[in-house]
């Protein structure tokens, strides 16, 4: 046995966990030494952590992995000559074209066979959804499934085949004849905008879909069975539907209101507005589980484009709506009017339609809660004022008045075209462009409706038009060279139907049918459908 060193006052004065002894000029106590049993536990309790940060992100990869192979794609834009989208997940406006078809292919035979529709199916839905810059309001805007439109040439991209333009078909006609990018390409062309992602669902996804988030509460007037189609059956009143019932409330074409598609599009914007609300006071959107069990459905049942076939994209989507209240959802269907050539198809009436798109372009609050935007704002004046309220007059001397243009402006050959679809509109362009010095300009009288304000000039007339952009703030982008044109052609669309200013968007009236805040009546049941 080895011999015991006796102990000094030091020794017995060092409290636990000291050193016998400490470093010259140092306090003793100092250098802390842990004890083992401390070590062994700061060690175990490092690796139980580092173990759970494995295990919780080897499981989230797990299932982004997961979710990533149930992603069925298509492309965006199927036209043969259109660009495809850029714009960015995180930055600008977004729009995405929510389609519903009604191919009876694959898991939707139990509806009907592919005789009554095959391979990608008629677009029965077609919702434009546009998340805005700032996140704070989101417009839905329906398109009439029989809205008679031009259908740019697309690209099949299942067997390659171009099918050619045509200059006025029915809307969901697109989604047949070259899949969810032809539909893209068609409202993109229509309207103006360059849509960034689609999602296409069909009958089976719009069950799940339904199951999901356990149902959505509707309200029906009246007892009813549409034993003519949906086989929708609801007692009067408030009820919960989901599953086979959800799919039918949405798939009814006769059953509400005076039973056209109109009255299909009303109910369908009534069951979003209540899907809306539920998300929103379930709190799904910031709910992990909830919304990897909503994403395992969205994945497995839907087609989408490309560009969104990523789970951080479609979380980033889930961020940006979960920020947006109710009341700044707003529900819009396309303004339309019987068409021309067949009372049972409609078309476009302008310029209500052209001032639709207008605002969607430039991002525009349908719901009036939000910021004004940029484009609402006055042009800046004369002497430095910016003719915003509240604005100051700048310190900056007065810029030197411009030379005098190297041409006579009361010959100059213009001509205004009014595109708008508001009579008159011509007038009130002439009367601004004379007061300026151009006495010489013409109407050159009315033509169908245009959505965007455009410029032409021929040869050596580049300057006239340049000015005469300035003088009603038109951008250069505007301003084109067009060798057919004799002199300047100024052609107002329906982006700018009042004022001589152009960027001031002007709304259609009473556009916005309802936002997702509204808890409407009950909706209206067509009596020849009611049961006892």
């Amino acid at each position: 046995m080895g011999r015991r060193r006796a102990s000094t006052p030091a020794d017995r004065s060092a409290g636990p966990g000291q050193p016998d002894s400490a470093p010259a000029g140092e306090p003793a106590g100092r250098h802390f030494a842990v004890p083992k049993s401390a070590r062994l536990w700061l060690k175990l309790t490092a690796l139980g952590l580092a173990l759970v940060l494995v295990v919780a992100v080897g499981g989230a990869g797990f299932l982004l992995w997961r979710l990533q192979q149930n992603v069925h794609t298509d492309d965006l834009n199927a036209a043969v000559t259109l660009p495809k989208s850029t714009t960015t997940e995180d930055t600008g406006s977004m729009q995405i074209l929510i389609l519903g078809t009604d191919t009876r292919a694959g898991a939707n035979s139990e509806y009907g066979t592919t005789a009554d529709s095959g391979g990608s199916g008629n677009s029965d839905v077609m919702l434009l959804m546009n998340i805005s810059a700032d996140n704070s309001n989101v417009s839905i805007t329906s398109f009439p499934r029989d809205l008679m439109v031009p259908i740019p040439a697309c690209r099949n991209s299942q067997t390659g085949q171009v099918i050619p333009a045509q200059p006025m078909a029915q809307l969901n006609s697109a989604l047949l004849e070259a899949g969810p990018g032809c539909t893209v390409a068609a409202i993109n062309q229509l309207t103006g905008l360059t849509i960034d992602h689609f999602m296409l669902a069909d009958f089976t996804a719009v069950k799940e879909l339904s199951n999901a988030i356990g149902g959505v509460q509707v309200c029906v007037d009246h007892a009813m069975y549409d034993d003519n189609g949906s086989g929708l059956r609801l007692p009067a009143g408030k009820s919960l539907v989901q599953g086979e019932q959800a799919l039918a409330f949405l798939r009814t074409r006769h059953a509400f209101g005076d039973a056209s598609d109109l009255a299909r599009i009303k109910a369908q914007q009534y069951f979003l507005g209540s899907l809306v609300r539920k998300i929103k006071t379930d709190g799904t959107l910031t709910n992990l589980p909830m919304l990897y069990n909503l994403a395992n459905v969205v994945t497995k049942n839907l087609t989408i484009d490309k560009g969104l076939a990523n789970i951080p994209d479609m979380i980033s989507i889930a961020t940006r709506l979960s920020k947006i209240d109710p009341a700044n959802v707003a529900f819009i269907t396309v303004p339309n009017e019987a068409w021309v050539q067949d009372s049972n198809r409609v078309q476009l009436k302008e310029p209500d339609a052209g001032q639709l798109f207008a605002g969607l372009r430039n991002d525009a609050d349908f719901t009036g809660h939000a910021k004004a935007s940029p484009s609402a704002t006055a042009h800046p004046t004369a002497g430095g004022a910016s003719g915003t309220p509240g604005a100051t007059h700048s310190t900056a001397p007065s810029p030197a008045a411009p030379a005098a243009p190297a041409y006579d402006k009361a010959v100059q050959p213009i001509g205004v075209v009014n595109a708008t679809g508001a009579p008159g509109r011509a007038d009130d362009l002439l009367a601004a462009l004379a007061k300026d010095g151009f006495t010489a300009a013409q109407n050159f009288g009315d033509v169908a409706a245009q959505h965007t304000t455009k410029i032409a000039y021929g040869p050596n007339m580049g300057d006239v038009a340049a000015d005469v952009a300035k003088l009603f703030h038109i951008p250069a982008s505007a301003v084109v060279s067009d060798p057919t044109v004799s002199g300047v052609q100024l052609v107002a669309g329906t982006d700018w139907i009042s004022g001589t200013t152009f960027g001031k968007t002007e709304l259609p009236k009473d556009i916005v049918s309802s936002t997702a805040a509204e808890k409407n009546e009950c909706l209206v049941v067509n009596p020849l459908f009611y049961t006892n």
